[in-house]
């Protein structure tokens, strides 16, 4: 009898810690559909050049900001830091840059869809934590990037700093 109280004991107490790791480990914070169909609009359709995520009401990852096709990515990061000095975004971009392998004389246009991260360092810690809890809800939703930078300050941003970690990816 004493077996059996102790093995039913052991299943709940593994499961009141089960639940509890789940409760404190994860923001709760859901992706909304607009950001995987605008991801998609920008991966395949090529519609757009970035665009800027945000967190709203402290449950779920929004659209903010559309860049058109044409912009460029001094127009990306103002729009990843207009929410201010303590404001934490999420930014996807679709770079482009010119490459030439090794032993050839012509280079190609590359394109890499990068994920950014940006919690300046003037933040409040409760919004960093938040952002960076629920990052990783928003990488698994968005499907086929090929970096995830995260940025605290504008040299971390820069789009020669952007650059530098796309191109260590590259094959010489």
């Amino acid at each position: 009898m004493f077996e059996r109280f102790a093995l039913i004991f052991t299943s709940q107490l593994k499961d009141l810690i089960g639940h509890f790791l789940v409760a404190t480990t994860a923001s709760g914070v859901t992706v909304s559909d607009v950001c995987k169909t605008t991801y998609e609009e920008i991966k395949k359709d090529k519609k757009h050049r970035y665009v800027i995520f945000y967190i709203r009401d402290e449950k779920q990852i929004d659209v903010e900001v559309i860049g058109d096709r044409n912009a460029e990515y001094d127009s990306f990061l103002e729009d990843i830091q207009k929410g201010g000095p303590g404001e934490c975004r999420y930014g996807l971009f679709d770079f482009e840059y010119m490459h030439q392998c090794q032993g050839t004389s012509e280079s190609s246009k590359k394109q890499k869809l990068f994920l950014m991260s940006w919690c300046p360092d003037t933040a409040k810690v409760k919004k960093k934590m938040l952002y960076s809890s629920s990052f990783d809800a928003l990488k698994k939703s968005l499907v086929g990037v090929q970096k995830y930078i995260q940025a605290t300050d504008l040299s971390e941003a820069s789009r020669e700093a952007v650059e530098e970690k796309l191109r260590a990816t590259d094959r010489q």
